[in-house]
């Protein structure tokens, strides 16, 4: 048997001597100390003031790797020149008085269910996806490919996840609470490096988010990247068969010689080890321990998630509505999961093939890549989600934020081949709907060209704070890392009654 005595004697970082002793016996559970110790959060106590606290159930975040063009999307400026304005005009939507890009006319008449933001800011105009995921305050290029650095804080599916964890939400829930679709980021292209920001830090890796994986193959090439790229892609970002499906990524695969015979004898095993430490205190580590356990032997033994995400249960009218691209059938997806119980899925149109200048990162060939495969695709899955979302009477307690690292310069760099935006985070727009969003809104203005804001400044901190808020998390509370240093979980941000309904 098991059994560690002693007296209680606190340390000075209060933590007992037993307790100590119990976190190092932990190890053999894959819990070590760092892990324990971040266990520790800290909530504020007086209730939040701002409207909307917990209208959202479950959030989806749309992430469009590399950022879009305000100027082609939601902030055209009709009166410009052409040098800022382009080749893109401006249409009116179904909101009075609200204009969007000419190529987005089935969004146009969504627009009565969106606030968009116009005057997003921050001073880091790089690949930062995870300063736009996380409450990181400062940013270097370097750290984009060092994605378990220490440096780096939890991504917002992961502070989501652990803090429910804590209060015992949906411990045994059969739908992880943080989803990746459709893959792990970068993972698809020649620099898989890239991935930084959907990770969990110092929270621990049982709080990364569980990826799927898409088997379809595309079926259009793409438009270049570059001049000088060699080889062209069948993206199928821009297409891709009927009979392509979601699966769990390899990690959250049961593999092949595991049976589930097996899986019964090893959980009959741990059941025995139980027994041994039955004298433990009931500490928030263990006991959290035992509720991510319990959760992975459900993952790893019900059909519902794979029920879930397989979107060849939906009619084919649903799925072509959705646009049958990579990002389509993932929004699709991600619409079954929360329909299904998630809490927070992640779809991020990712690079695919070569890494430089990918997926929305338009350096070149701009407008040769939004015609043919950014806006089409996008014009076609968002303002589908959001219907289909209201329809199913679940939009009034989904968020939905489609945002990204950045926005691109207001001046168009046409002596590039097809054109070319470069990165710019002085000024760029987001869009938000759903689960105590205001409808119909625009917050913010940009200047004559869109470069620089000129009210109502908003950051990427702001929105993860005003979205916890909505998921029912005060923003500001704070979690622990190893160290028991305390971390606000949406950096310096504030929740944004301007967004609010």
């Amino acid at each position: 048997m098991l059994s560690i005595q002693g007296t209680r004697k606190t340390l000075c970082d209060g933590i007992s001597r037993r307790g100590l002793l119990q976190i190092g016996g932990l190890s053999a559970l894959g819990l070590g100390l760092a892990e324990a110790r971040a266990w520790s959060s800290e909530a504020p106590r007086w209730p939040p003031t701002a409207p909307g606290f917990g209208r959202a159930k479950s959030c989806i975040l749309l992430f469009p790797y590399g950022s879009p063009s305000s100027h082609e999307t939601f902030d055209p400026k009709p009166a410009a020149p052409t040098e800022i304005q382009g080749e893109m005009k401006a249409i009116s939507t179904c909101v009075p008085g609200l204009q969007i890009c000419d190529h987005l006319p089935r969004t146009a008449q969504v627009m009565d269910r969106v606030t968009i933001v116009r005057s997003m800011t921050h001073p880091y105009p790089v690949h930062g996806l995870a300063y736009a995921v996380t409450g990181i305050p400062t940013y270097t290029p370097a750290l984009e490919t060092r994605a378990r650095d220490n440096q780096h804080w939890p991504f917002i599916g992961s502070v989501v996840d652990y803090l429910d964890s804590r209060g015992g939400e949906a411990a045994l829930a059969e739908i992880p609470r943080n989803l990746g679709l459709p893959w792990l980021v970068n993972s698809k292209t020649d620099n898989p490096a890239v991935n930084a920001g959907p990770f969990a830090a110092f929270l621990g890796q049982q709080f990364d988010p569980i990826w799927t994986d898409f088997d379809g193959r595309g079926l259009k090439i793409a438009p270049k990247n570059t001049v000088g790229q060699s080889q062209d892609f069948r993206d199928p970002f821009g297409g891709t068969v009927p009979e392509g499906r979601f699966r769990l990524a390899p990690g959250a695969e049961p593999t092949p010689e595991v049976s589930l015979e097996r899986l019964h004898l090893r959980r009959s095993l741990l059941a025995q080890f139980d027994l041994a430490r039955q004298q433990l205190d009931a500490t928030p580590s263990v006991q959290a321990l035992d509720h991510q356990r319990q959760w992975a032997w459900s993952l790893l033994t019900s059909p519902k998630l794979r029920e879930a995400i397989d979107i060849g249960r939906e009619s084919r009218e649903v799925r072509e509505s959705y646009g049958m691209t990579l990002f389509g059938q993932s929004c699709l997806a991600a619409r079954r999961l929360v329909e299904a119980g998630g809490r927070f899925v992640t779809v991020f149109w990712d690079c695919f093939g070569q890494f430089a200048n990918a997926a929305w990162d338009t350096h070149q060939y701009h407008y040769p890549r939004l015609k043919e495969l950014l806006l089409p695709g996008f014009d076609l899955a968002f303002p589908t989600l959001l219907r289909d979302l209201d329809e199913r009477g679940l939009l009034d307690e989904t968020l939905v934020i489609w945002m990204s690292e950045h926005g691109r310069t207001p001046q168009l760099y046409s002596n590039k081949p097809g054109a070319g935006r470069e990165h710019w985070s002085r000024a760029y727009s987001i869009a938000l709907a759903g689960a105590g969003i205001a409808r119909g809104k625009v917050v913010g203005q940009t200047t004559r060209d869109g470069g620089e804001v000129l009210d109502t400044p908003v950051s990427p901190k702001d929105i993860l704070a005003t979205a916890y808020h909505l998921l029912g998390i005060p923003a500001e509370t704070t979690i622990r890392d190893g160290l028991g240093r305390p971390y606000p979980i949406a950096g310096s941000g504030k929740v944004r009654p301007e967004l609010l309904a």
